[in-house]
């Protein structure tokens, strides 16, 4: 028997976790709900989750100390609710590692559609072992033998860069900022800034865009990082 998904919402507000909990169980999956942050971390220290939904604002804990707790004990996927004045808190969320975020008021099929697509990321990796094409063939990446392909051509990365665009590009649409391009697609003695990872970029687009100055491969995302495109514009 396949076992259903659990997901864990955690938020103050009783009906958004109701209506959340509803579609989520229709679509087949299972959940558990916490209105306050001391509820959240029991839940999680006791049970095993495919993915957290966390509010931002509880009353008792933020929700970047229990997106810190999580982090330091798993890899789970994380989606964080915010509203649009929190935007520091949010950057700050997906600085702890939070993996995408949904702007308050939401729609609960917006909410079902982003843990869908975060979940099919978070098995990126099972579903590598060939290569896969961007931008309607014109970009090639064979993670399983870390070739990139541009038109046909074998794109010269250097291994840093081919890192950096391999992290990317195995979950499009995800923001990264400069700090999780460091952890997630450097090496733990990378000793540079974390403005460093501007200068790989630049060179990422001048190798793989069809134009590095308009990208449609690696955007940027301004007051956060950057983001490997989910969609691509007809040429």
């Amino acid at each position: 028997m396949i076992q259903k998904p659990s997901i864990l919402l955690v938020d103050d507000e009783m009906k958004i976790t109701q209506v959340l909990a509803a579609y989520l169980q229709k679509g087949g999956y299972e959940t558990e709900i916490a209105h306050d942050g001391r509820t959240a971390l029991e839940l999680f220290a006791n049970k095993e989750f495919s993915l957290v939904v966390l509010d931002l604002m509880l009353p008792d804990i933020c929700g970047e100390e229990i997106c810190r707790n999580i982090r330091s004990k798993s890899r789970i996927p994380i989606i964080m609710l915010t509203a649009k004045s929190d935007e520091l808190n949010l950057i700050q969320g997906l600085k702890l590692g939070a993996d995408d975020y949904i702007i308050k008021p939401f729609s609960p099929r917006t909410v079902v559609a982003k843990i869908e697509a975060v979940l099919r990321r978070a098995k990126g990796d099972e579903l590598v072992s060939v290569p896969i094409t961007f931008g309607n063939g014109y970009l090639s990446i064979d993670f399983k033998n870390n070739l990139v392909k541009k038109e046909g051509d074998i794109v010269g990365l250097t291994p840093t860069e081919y890192k950096i665009l391999k992290t990317m590009a195995k979950a499009p649409g995800r923001i990264f900022t400069r700090d999780q391009l460091i952890a997630f697609g450097l090496d733990d003695n990378f000793d540079g800034y974390d403005r460093s990872i501007d200068t790989y970029i630049k060179s990422i687009r001048s190798k793989i865009e069809p134009d590095r100055k308009s990208p449609i491969f690696i955007l940027t995302v301004h007051g956060m990082g950057y983001k490997f495109a989910s969609e691509y514009p007809s040429k």
